[in-house]
């Protein structure tokens, strides 16, 4: 795969664009075994890697440019918009949407922001992909100065658009590298995408998290159902669920599963994915605080925390609580394999790359451990 704006040195994220695939893949696999000394060779599945190019299933575009000749995409040094819509790898329904989201941007006169200047009003558009190729909007603007001219051009966009089934506004005022603020103003009848993993539907609402990867993401959830199949648990608890990934693939019959999360847009999205079936729940708190009322410890704890790690206060409670088997998932291997040093008495016994992320060094890693 090649990449003009990587040539032309505007962009520079994919550091690994022009390796082999399966070079990349390779070497990343490479690392985890090398950064995880303790874990049996026989303890490796083979890495799984998904499609090079279009996998992207989320666009975040940097707004720049004017009103009449916007630019979707990033910011330069000199904080000038560059144009990114040519990507390679976006989902092909993603990309396809760029060219009409531009033209509303004219058509409602939205201003696009001016870093330098502190003026304007559209900062990101935040744009999801579902597989069966529906798509959510997210409008990141200043103020609401423009959000009376985004409902009024709305109709247009729906028309133009005919997979756009979830629009929203998100207000993020500050002057700041801050990709989003906390009001989300939900324009559309339907407030949350429908991402089908496998048999399971989960419920993506905006600011809520879902891998980047959709094919990825179904095979780690299908890896982690499997080692949790094996080690049987009669109780799991899922820390950072999210939508629920992780706990609706897991649940099976004669298991229950508790899913914790401190977004509560998210977990609600979550029980609606449930479906009422009562061998699965989720609740609205957070993960740290939860463990510590805890009156029974789980068979098996599943965590999925963000790229720091899961901090020392959770690495203490998972190293003396008892837990039997723990699956972690994590798409930053120094923090992983700093919270598992961390947790000697839990040992790792199976583990997986999964190339998250193509034409980049990182991915990531499903670790099965089991205490000692």
């Amino acid at each position: 795969m090649r990449c003009h704006e990587l040539d032309l040195g505007v962009c520079r994220s994919c550091t690994w664009m022009g390796r082999e695939h399966s070079v990349q893949v390779a070497a990343k696999h490479a690392a985890a075994v090398a950064a995880l000394p303790d874990l049996p060779a026989d303890g490796w599945a083979p890495p799984f890697a998904g499609a090079q190019q279009g996998y992207r299933n989320r666009a975040k575009l940097v707004v720049g440019g004017s009103v009449e000749r916007p630019t979707l995409g990033i910011l330069d040094a000199d904080q000038r918009g560059v144009d990114l819509t040519g990507c390679g790898l976006y989902e092909p329904a993603l990309a396809a949407s760029f060219e009409v989201l531009a033209a509303f941007v004219t058509r409602a006169a939205l201003e696009p922001y001016d870093v330098p200047a502190r003026r304007g009003e559209l900062k990101y558009l935040l744009v999801t992909v579902s597989p069966d190729a529906e798509l959510m909007v997210r409008f990141v603007l200043r103020s609401t100065e423009a959000l009376a001219r985004i409902r009024k051009h709305l109709p247009w966009l729906r028309a133009a658009l005919p997979s756009l089934v979830v629009a929203s506004v998100n207000l993020q005022p500050a002057h700041a590298a801050l990709l989003e603020g906390d009001r989300e103003i939900v324009l559309t009848p339907d407030d949350a995408l429908t991402m089908r993993v496998g048999d399971v539907a989960l419920r993506l609402p905006p600011r809520s998290f879902f891998q980047t990867n959709t094919e990825v993401a179904g095979a780690l959830y299908r890896q982690a159902a499997a080692w949790a199949d094996q080690v049987a648990p009669a109780s799991v608890l899922d820390l950072y669920c999210g939508v629920g990934g992780f706990a609706l693939h897991l649940a099976a019959p004669g298991r229950q599963v508790t899913g914790v999360e401190v977004s509560a847009p998210a977990v609600a999205a979550a029980v609606q994915a449930a479906g009422g079936r009562p061998d699965v729940t989720f609740h609205t708190a957070d993960a740290l605080e939860l463990v510590r009322t805890i009156e029974r410890v789980p068979d098996l704890v599943v965590v999925n925390p963000p790229r720091r790690g899961l901090g020392p206060d959770l690495v203490g409670w998972l190293r003396t609580c008892g837990v039997q088997h723990l699956l972690y998932s994590s798409c930053h291997l120094p923090s992983l394999v700093a919270d598992l040093a961390a947790i000697p008495n839990l040992r790792p016994v199976q583990a997986q790359v999964l190339d998250m992320f193509p034409q980049t060094p990182h991915a990531e890693v499903l670790v099965l451990l089991s205490r000692t």
